[in-house]
């Protein structure tokens, strides 16, 4: 009889959330409102349908799905995890889906370990990471904080109807720099080892133990570049690892294979592979799910898989503005309690403004959003620092623009209107868990911080016409610091010094210009106390050169400290005071900046035209620079 004739063929189909931030349901707490555009609760029907399209199908989380909207700040500061019987509510959505493992992301760190372990206890599925340690006296070498992989045991159906064993091999992972940006809640408790490192160590074991398929979960982004230890985005390098046989990624929320990818190295978007491996990014807060299908082969060695697609399917169809997928009741009723806890959290009231509040053009000219929270730094680091050897230093604070659009799309802007105050829009204002730090730097080093956070810009040809795009895209925007209680300007006519990981682009660039404290310049040596987050203390080497330059370390949320502060102002009527400006353009260029439709609304600034609509929902904006005014001395 010929091979082909014995030849044993299977379809297996895995399934991946990532990124979730605890969006179960399809609801903007920020905006406190419905949306079609994201939601566990519409992903969950995607889940059902692809389970329906196919007989053998596995489901992974791949993590970052405790903290991210205010419903995880309810939950975690509330104290409901420690009532008898209750569990978190994304496990209360997640179990009734038959998750078969997961993996923790970096941000399952947020709220300290204690919480992080009381809320997995919740999930009705494992968890398994292979690159974190228990740290501490008394802990014996090599233990692990999770089991380092799983081997499910599973069986799948052939083309012909018949059952046959399989097992498959999972290991999880999360990018190292959890390190840093969790210090406080993780030194001496946890340490971190290098993912592809862990990965190389397991993979050989997972086969040794009967391991027909290995899965990666491996909670990092991808990045186009050479291989070094303790890498964030490391998927290109795990994909060079023996042995594995797919890659479920996140992190960086966005979606693979995608048109972001075009061109990049080992990346086959047809087949949705990266050095040949099937991959899969499936976005943000439920706005996609990944879907990997493999074709298997039963050889003498073992199932072996010889095809393979993966796509990631969106939940909404920005280009008709319409739902892809229906709202799960069945998830919708597992958290009804929490969501309707949340909207009762995100009502309270804390104060009242006068004036709108909006990042609409918070990249080109001084953003009250910006202004409030840096306000709310000094006002609280002032008090500190009395009686300390630090008290009569200038007092400075960095805040950035944190929902600016980018790949979470033309609604992700704060838009508070003129009114009430309440918990939900110190969430929109400030929607991280950081604590307050305060850093010890000379003019020269806060130069260079700045020169970093300009690198958002793109480089501007004075000659080059009107609609040169102004925004790096990959340049996140809550990496545009802009620090309060200093006046400067940004010469975007200049090439960026760094990129956004701190690399040093162009050493003798300077765009950074007319830096001055209460009108002088300010001088190389003299020193300032700068008010940050932990999350730029402990990770951003140009904001702590050293890694010695901490004088306080706050157990007190930023959140906190602005509440408290929108709290004693009571009325309060917030004004930018334009410190910084963008220069170099010449008078009547324009260059094309991308913001919410909803800007418009409220009238728009001098300097910038509305110029029809974008993209992905977005609407065109000409700035001219040179009529923005600002940097008021």
């Amino acid at each position: 009889m010929e091979e082909s004739k014995l030849s044993i063929k299977a379809n297996l189909r895995v399934l991946e959330t990532t990124d979730l931030h605890v969006h179960m349901m399809n609801y903007d707490y920020y905006g406190d409102r419905p949306v079609l555009e994201y939601g566990f609760a519409q992903t969950a029907a995607l889940i059902r349908q692809a389970r329906a399209e196919r007989g053998n199908v596995l489901l992974f989380d791949n993590g970052d799905l405790l903290q991210g909207n205010p419903m995880g700040d309810y939950v975690a500061s509330g104290g409901i995890l420690e009532e008898p019987g209750r569990i978190h509510p994304v496990y209360d959505a997640m179990n009734a889906l038959g998750y078969d493992a997961a993996t923790l992301g970096n941000h399952e760190f947020n709220y300290g370990l204690a919480y992080l372990d009381l809320a997995l206890q919740g999930a009705a599925f494992p968890y398994t990471n292979a690159n974190l340690y228990l740290d501490g006296e008394n802990v014996p070498p090599g233990s692990h904080y999770l089991p380092p992989y799983l081997l499910l045991e599973r069986t799948i159906e052939d083309e012909n109807g018949a059952v046959h064993p399989l097992k498959v091999g999972v290991i999880g992972l999360v990018t190292p720099q959890i390190m840093n940006w969790d210090k406080a809640n993780l030194e001496g408790r946890l340490r971190a080892e290098d993912m592809v490192e862990a990965a190389k160590t397991y993979v050989p074991k997972l086969k040794q133990e009967g391991a027909d398929l290995i899965v990666l979960l491996a909670h990092c982004g991808y990045e186009d570049i050479p291989e070094a230890p303790m890498t964030e985005n490391a998927v290109l390098h795990l994909s060079r690892v023996p042995g594995v046989d797919v890659i479920l990624f996140g992190h960086a929320h966005k979606v693979f294979p995608g048109a972001a990818f075009e061109g990049k190295t080992g990346v086959d978007l047809s087949r949705g592979t990266i050095n040949g491996i099937p991959a899969v990014e499936a976005g943000y807060a439920g706005d996609h799910l990944g879907v990997v299908d493999l074709e298997l082969e039963l050889t003498g060695e073992g199932w072996q898989v010889t095809g393979s697609r993966a796509e990631a399917r969106p939940v909404y169809d920005l280009t008709q503005a319409a739902a892809l997928a229906r709202t799960d009741e069945e998830v919708t009723e597992s958290i009804r309690e929490a969501h309707e806890g949340t909207l009762s959290y995100i009502r309270t009231a804390v104060g009242e403004t006068t004036e709108p509040i909006d990042s609409f053009f918070a990249l080109v000219r001084d953003s009250v959003s910006v202004q409030i929270v840096n306000d709310a730094q000094r006002w609280y680091l002032r008090k500190q620092m009395q009686g300390t050897p630090y008290e009569k230093l200038p007092i400075l604070a960095a805040g950035a623009p944190f929902k600016t659009g980018g790949r979470y799309g033309p609604a992700y802007y704060t838009h508070i209107p003129a009114g009430p105050l309440a918990v939900k829009h110190i969430a929109d204002l400030y929607n991280y868990p950081n604590t307050l730090c305060a850093l010890l730097l000379t003019g020269a080093e806060l130069r260079e911080w700045l020169e970093w956070a300009a690198g958002l810009f793109l480089t501007i040809d004075p000659r080059g016409g009107d609609g040169q795009s102004l925004i790096d895209r990959d340049f996140p925007s809550f990496n545009f610091d802009i620090i309060d209680g200093v006046t400067y300007t940004i010469d975007v006519t200049q090439p960026a010094k760094y990129s956004a990981s701190c690399e040093l682009l162009h050493p003798e660039s300077a765009r950074i210009g007319d830096l001055r404290f209460e009108g002088r310049p300010v001088s190389a040596d003299e020193r300032f106390v700068v008010a940050t987050n932990n999350y730029r203390a402990f990770s951003t080497p140009v904001a702590n050169p050293d890694g010695q330059r901490i004088i306080l370390s706050s157990a007190d949320e930023n959140r906190q400290i602005l509440t408290d502060y929108i709290r004693s102002c009571g009325r309060m009527s917030p004004q930018a005071d334009n410190n910084w400006s963008l220069t170099g353009v010449p008078a009547g260029l324009r260059v094309e900046l991308l913001s919410s439709p909803d800007a418009r609304a409220g009238g728009l600034p001098d300097g910038i035209s509305f110029a029809g609509m974008g993209e992905g929902g977005f609407a065109r904006f000409e700035v001219e620079l040179s009529a923005l005014g600002g940097n008021q001395k």
